[in-house]
């Protein structure tokens, strides 16, 4: 099967500089929308279609001088409102098409898929050029200092794999630390990473820390707030950005919050929670979970105190002397909902709003497992983790003997299997229905503290794996790599997955995985296209893909293929030929032709 070349050879839009002059205008504002027409296309005449106050207006585009490729057409228009929704009418004897976020149709179309211009100041710049590092704290690195060990905690050795699914899945402790992280931020410049993510730091009762039982402090565990502040200035030194994870639907039992609610039922923090007496603890936790119960932001207090307030939690962490640098906000999707309330755009623009006061260079990325395009719609969230249109795509097309998994993130099925044409639908699918800058602001991964390790999926396949690494890091959005991935680390699922580091015998590591993933981050930051560039998709296959990443200053070709074969790609239709082979086999001309004897990916930058 293949996707058919009209398909892709075809009129293109993306929201990147090339076609949107300004994607964060003021109202009032003018911008110039340009279109990308192929050589042989029939379309005569050519219209924006979009909204002015509701009411839909059309205003027509002009031909630029065509070269031996393509010609291109532009056309200014007037911001009014807070969201522009567009797209454009072509027209040609006897039929018109239409030119949304998902493609040409010759055929009506909804709104649903429209581009999107959004008047309010984007996404901060750094993340363009950043490539995240996640660790879960307890499981990273560890220093010398000895601590009382809190009743909860089951003591393991470092090394040991974790038990997973046992009754102490949530409590082994490994003792991983703050001054143990300072210790190798050595191995993250190597490895060259310039964020790094952590799952929560706050005191808890579990080694996952999602059940805060404060948000005030660092868990002396960790280091406390001391450490946390020694390994952050070191961070900033070399350069890192830091961002923390909060868990704004709920917190853990053992907060102060809950506990003076359950000590005092007059206490003005019972407002905090929804209390049911038809629920045997006689409160709604998240997922019916008694250890985590969640919060009620029917409750200005409690909103005063997660992110409105001059010291509230959100705000607290992104100044001196902590400093961080974004938050990603566990289950994002959920806060704020339940039954039939839903105050989630409410509290999501609020905590926007929070942090453009205090930082507004701050990056606010939401957990969501799943998919709702209106909690993407520029005004809250900057964006989501990409998991239904990046990490569960790629999963099923490179997946290999990955039977093990009983579940499909989150869907009671194990890994499907994708073709290529199956994938890119699908990640279309995904960037259509939401702004551009929503897109590229969204963190990619193939995997996570709560997933299979990617090593796993791919049946331990090196060559597949770095398949799925070179697409990470050379697709639109800010790149994530749990800590580990890089050296091998495996994981069947969750909790399997969060393994220690063996820093005592590196000799254990993937050390040629290491020095691809080396390779393929150095790249992506210091590629123009692959930091501003658009997206077009130019070949598309059962068992390989091609993409164009385009900016003003580079253009970029990415093959990837799953499977031995004699590949070809043809670049003359677009006007392109190779300059230089950036990972990969060489290629020369604007026919590129790869024998392979397994999964290979190919990365040029064309003339």
């Amino acid at each position: 099967m293949r996707y058919q070349v009209e398909k892709l050879l075809s009129p293109h839009h993306d929201g990147s500089a090339l076609f949107v002059s300004n994607s964060a205008p003021i109202l009032g504002e003018r911008v110039r929308l340009r279109v990308r027409v192929p050589k042989g296309d029939k379309a005569q005449k050519m219209w924006v279609r979009l909204f002015h106050d509701g009411e839909p207006r059309t205003f027509e585009l002009k031909k630029g001088k065509p070269n031996s490729v393509e010609s291109w057409w532009s056309v200014e228009i007037e911001i009014l409102n807070p969201v522009t929704h567009y797209r454009f009418l072509l027209v040609d004897k006897g039929r018109y098409r239409w030119l949304n976020g998902e493609g040409v149709f010759e055929r009506d179309v909804v709104d649903r898929e429209d581009f999107q211009i959004i008047a309010k100041p984007k996404y901060p710049d750094w993340i363009k050029h950043a490539v995240f590092y996640q660790i879960f704290p307890d499981r990273f690195a560890k220093s010398d200092a000895k601590r009382d060990l809190p009743s909860w905690a089951v003591l393991r050795d470092w090394n040991a794999l974790p038990t997973g699914r046992g009754a102490n899945a949530g409590t082994e402790f490994y003792g991983g630390d703050f001054p143990g992280i300072t210790q190798h931020l050595g191995h993250l410049e190597e490895l060259g990473v310039n964020a790094i993510y952590f799952t929560p730091f706050f005191p808890s009762r579990t080694n996952h820390r999602y059940d805060a039982t404060s948000f005030e402090h660092v868990d002396p565990l960790l280091g406390g707030d001391e450490g946390f502040m020694e390994f952050s200035s070191a961070a900033k030194k070399r350069g890192f950005r830091i961002m923390g994870d909060l868990t704004m639907n709920h917190c853990g039992l053992g907060h102060e919050w809950m506990q003076t609610s359950l000590k005092n039922p007059d206490a003005k923090e019972r407002d905090f929670f929804y209390w049911d007496k038809s629920i045997r603890h006689g409160y709604v936790g998240w997922w019916g979970v008694a250890g985590l119960p969640k919060l009620n932001y029917q409750s200005p207090l409690l909103r005063e105190k997660m992110y409105s307030g001059p010291d509230s939690v959100v705000k607290k962490w992104l100044k001196s002397p902590f400093n961080a640098d974004g938050w990603r906000i566990d289950v994002g999707n959920m806060t704020g909902r339940l039954g039939a309330q839903d105050l989630n755009q409410e509290v999501a623009r609020g905590v926007r709003k929070a942090m453009d006061e205090v930082n507004p260079n701050a990056w606010l990325v939401a957990e969501n497992a799943d998919h709702s395009p209106s909690d993407l719609d520029g005004f809250g969230w900057h964006g989501t983790m990409n998991y239904v249109g990046f990490a569960r795509p790629i999963w099923g097309w490179l997946s290999k003997s990955a039977k093990f998994a009983d579940n499909f993130m989150g869907l009671p099925t194990p890994i499907p299997t994708f073709s290529g044409v199956a994938m890119v639908e699908m990640m279309r699918s995904f960037a259509a229905g939401i702004p551009w800058r929503s897109f590229i602001a969204s963190m990619l991964l193939l995997d996570s503290h709560d997933t299979a390790r990617f090593r796993n999926v791919v049946g331990r396949d090196r060559a597949r794996q770095i398949a799925g690494v070179t697409i990470l890091l050379t697709y639109p959005g800010v790149p994530s790599i749990f800590a580990g991935d890089e050296i091998g680390v495996e994981g069947e699922w969750g909790e399997d997955a969060r393994r220690t580091i063996d820093w005592d015998h590196p000799k254990k590591w993937d050390t040629e995985l290491f020095e691809e993933f080396k390779k393929l981050i150095a790249l992506r930051r210091k590629s123009d296209a692959l930091s501003n560039g658009g997206l077009r998709w130019i070949d598309v296959k059962e068992d390989s893909v091609a993409y164009l990443r385009e900016s003003a200053k580079e253009s970029i070709l990415v093959f990837i293929a799953r499977s031995a074969d004699r590949h070809q790609v043809n670049l003359k239709p677009y006007g392109y030929s190779v300059k230089e082979t950036l990972y990969g086999p060489p290629a020369k001309s604007s026919q590129i032709t790869i024998t392979s004897k397994g999964p290979v990916s190919g990365i040029w930058r064309l003339k």
